[in-house]
Order: C-alpha cells, then structure tokens, then sequence
C-alpha cells in the first residue's frame, strides 16, 4: 500500500488509514482528509460516520475523536496482538532496565507481560504484580526469586486483581522499579485508565518505588482515558514507539521525564 497515490484507495483502504491517524493522533478533521485523500467533505463526513456506526470513532464538530472502543471491547488473547511488534520494542527496552537482584512490581495490561518475557536472562528477581497473567508466566522461570500475585477480586476478562485486599497487600512492599502499563497518557490529563477498579493501586504502584517507569506504545500517547492515575510529572520514565506523537513527547520532557524511543 505504501506505493499506492493516498487518492487513489479503495473506500476501504482509505477508511483504514483514516483509523490508523486517529490511532495516532488521537482527532481527525473533515478538511484535512478532504486535503489528504482528494475526496469531497460530503464523502470525508461519509467515511467518518460510518466509522462511528462501527464505534470505532466519535464524531465531533468538523471531525472526529478516537474512542478506542475497538481497543476496549477486545479480549486479552485479541489485545496481546494489537501492536505487538510495537510492544515487544518497548519490552526489550524496559528489560534493559531491570538489574539484577531488583524487586520489581509489573501492573496488569499485555505490555507488562511482554517485558516479563524478557527477563529471563536476568538474575535473583522479586517480582510482585496484580497480573494473573505475568504471575503464571514467571511461575517457572527459575531466576526469580518470589513471585507475589497480589490477592483479591479477580477481573476474569483481563486477568488481573484489585480492590482493598489487593490494595492493602500492595503497602507492604518497596521496590526498585515500576513497570506501569497505561491506556493513556497526555501531558494534559496525566496517566489514564480505562479500568476504573485499578486506579487507586496504580497510584500506589508509583508512591512504593524508587523509579517508575511507564510503557505505552505509540497509540496511548496523547490520548486520555477514563480514569486519572497521576500527572505525568510522577513518573520518571516512558518508554515508546518512534512514531508517538512528538509534540506531546517534548511537552513530557519540558516536564523533566525520561523519554525512551524505540
């Protein structure tokens, strides 16, 4: 496709593409893809709103928003396939910066569990987590030391635990390093989550380590979702795609925070 003149796409190619920026960018405008694709607004406004019947985006005046509903409404198995090259980037990059002998808390979400997968080389890990999912995958490594699940309810669709037992549980612990993994994160609204009953313990995820680092591909940055973790400026490190937004990446490190791109 990258061959192909942007005006001459299929309706359904060009429909993807429209998705694609707002995977990325977070807002479309009717005149800017009027511009882009050589098509009429009568036909941009077309497109849009038959994306919106899909719920896969939000149309507003002159344009449209993501709602990442696609994203939402995914299985875990469906969301561990949902930018996986990207992941796995951001995975290898955040094992990079696991030492040996740290106590690590990992969060829930399918970017946690891809960088538990590349820590196998590592050496006398503590890993305290609340996902169900990293907890068995690093069950039988046998370079971790303590493997703690963090007990309570159980969120069956996306594996993970919550609630005042999980909470609680959680304030026993210091650890060297977070890996915190984030449905958004804007230099405007701070880290977001889509998953309301993870809020408070990824609040204290950050206050119980000494550097907490946040991994997010490309299509999370700029992006706000449901429910407030923290400002950005709690966090000490993002790890990224390349293809982020970029001025929403140098508005992070006016703020003082360590960026990583890969």
């Amino acid at each position: 496709m990258s061959e192909d003149r942007i005006e001459d796409l299929n309706v359904e190619d060009r429909r993807k593409r429209i998705l694609d920026m707002l995977n990325k960018e977070g807002k479309v405008r009717v005149v800017d893809l009027s511009k882009l694709f050589a098509i009429s607004e009568v036909t941009a406004r077309s497109d849009l709103d038959i994306l919106e019947e899909g719920g896969l985006l939000e149309r507003v005046h002159g344009g449209a928003v993501s709602t990442y509903k696609s994203y939402y409404s995914m299985t875990f198995l469906d969301r561990l396939e949902t930018n996986k090259e990207e992941k796995r980037k951001i995975a290898v990059e955040a094992a990079s910066m696991i030492s040996d002998g740290d106590t690590v808390i990992l969060g829930s979400g399918t970017t946690p569990l891809f960088v538990v997968k590349e820590l196998k080389d590592k050496k006398d890990l503590i890993i305290v987590t609340n996902s169900i999912s990293v907890a068995h995958e690093v069950g039988f490594y046998k370079n971790i030391n303590v493997v703690v699940l963090l007990g309570g309810n159980i969120n069956q669709q996306y594996q993970f635990t919550y609630g005042d037992d999980t909470i609680n549980q959680l304030k026993r612990y210091k650890a060297d390093k977070l890996i915190l993994s984030s449905d958004g994160v804007s230099s405007e609204f701070g880290v977001t989550t889509y998953h309301h009953l993870e809020t408070e313990m990824n609040r204290i995820m950050i206050e119980r380590v000494n550097k907490a680092i946040v991994v997010a591909d490309y299509s999370k940055i700029g992006r706000a979702s449901f429910s407030h973790i923290e400002a950005v400026d709690k966090i000490d490190c993002l790890i990224t795609n390349h293809t982020a937004n970029k001025d929403e990446i140098a508005a992070f490190r006016e703020k003082g925070i360590e960026i990583r791109l890969v």
